[in-house]
């Protein structure tokens, strides 16, 4: 189907990990906005992907492959098929919990994944790689401290958090010795249709729904920025076109709340009250505080977010019961 056509895309983007949360709202969007673009969704289908999740899957310019990023032998095989002009980089695992308990898998995935697709873009003269990572990267704030900015020191905290950073610094490392052309987005805690169950978000409002409690740790003093993912995959957008070789942009949604304030706004949403609320120990390492400062992708690409936690929190939880 697109052999014979292949050569008339203006790019042909390897999207990583495009059944996940954030890949897939992002090929959904821009499939369709871009049908000069041929997109290659590799996924290797874990426990986060859902082939549901893309809407787009019967587009000429989508394309779909199976196919793990840390089997460099297979990940190889894609290039050579589809001739790529540019890697997103999407796929990691990105469960803090699950990386407590077993750390190992986000080293294969995020550190050595990331790697395999740095040398077979290098190999194969890419124009462009894209990572998309996170704001965890910067380690935890106290309460009254400036947000991060890209310049701020990295400094993980959890086993996931560390496998981003380290995979950071590859994408640093092929732009800096080998001249490719890399840019990399640090984002703050997304939030919206298709999110996997285990986030805070979706279970808590599953579990609000069903008429269960919800596990808050400790006394929801945990202060994250979130962000609409619409809003994060129009920042990618700008930033894959836009970002300048090398740059590293911080996406953040300019909205800081508790873990309690997110609790309880789940519990008005659901017609619920304060009586679902279970107090559960509190995890290892957890960080108090994330916030990034977005200023430099406002004034350097014009991007900000578009859509308050209210609007979205509402298109959210239309999005899971609708149909139900």
């Amino acid at each position: 189907m697109h052999s014979m056509n292949r050569k008339e895309y203006k790019k042909k983007i390897i999207v990583t990990g495009g059944f996940g949360f954030i890949g897939s709202n992002f090929l959904n969007k821009f499939v369709l906005k871009y049908p000069e673009y041929l997109f290659i969704n590799v996924d290797c289908m874990t426990y986060a992907a859902n082939k549901k999740n893309v809407t787009v899957s019967r587009k000429p310019n989508y394309a779909f492959e199976k196919t793990d990023i840390r089997d460099l032998k297979s990940l190889e095989k894609v290039f050579k098929k589809y001739k790529p002009t540019d890697t997103i980089h999407f796929a990691a695992e990105s469960h803090v919990d699950i990386s407590i308990e077993n750390p190992a898998i986000f080293v294969e995935t995020n550190i050595i994944g990331t790697h395999n697709l740095l040398m077979l873009a290098k190999k194969y003269s890419l124009n462009r790689h894209y990572q998309v990572s996170t704001d965890e990267v910067y380690g935890s704030l106290k309460k009254n401290d400036k947000p991060f900015t890209t310049s701020s020191p990295l400094a993980p905290n959890s086993p996931y958090s560390a496998s981003k950073a380290a995979a950071d610094m590859l994408v640093r490392v092929y732009f800096k010795t080998f001249g490719m052309n890399t840019v990399i987005s640090r984002c703050s805690n997304n939030y919206g249709p298709n999110q996997d169950k285990t986030k805070l978000i979706p279970r808590f409002i599953s579990l609000l729904l069903s008429n269960k409690k919800v596990p808050l740790y400790a006394k929801g003093e945990n202060i994250r920025d979130w962000i609409y993912v619409e809003d994060h995959i129009d920042a990618i957008d700008k930033i894959f076109h836009k970002g300048k070789p090398g740059g590293i942009y911080n996406i953040g949604g300019n909205c800081e709340l508790s873990n309690m304030e997110i609790t309880k706004k789940l519990i008005a949403i659901t017609n619920k009250d304060e009586s679902y609320i279970e107090y559960v120990s509190d995890r290892p390492g957890h960080d108090f505080r994330y916030a990034i400062d977005n200023s430099e992708i406002y004034k350097k690409l014009g991007w900000k977010p578009r859509y308050s936690f209210k609007e979205g929190l509402v298109k959210t939880f239309e999005n899971m019961t609708k149909g139900k």
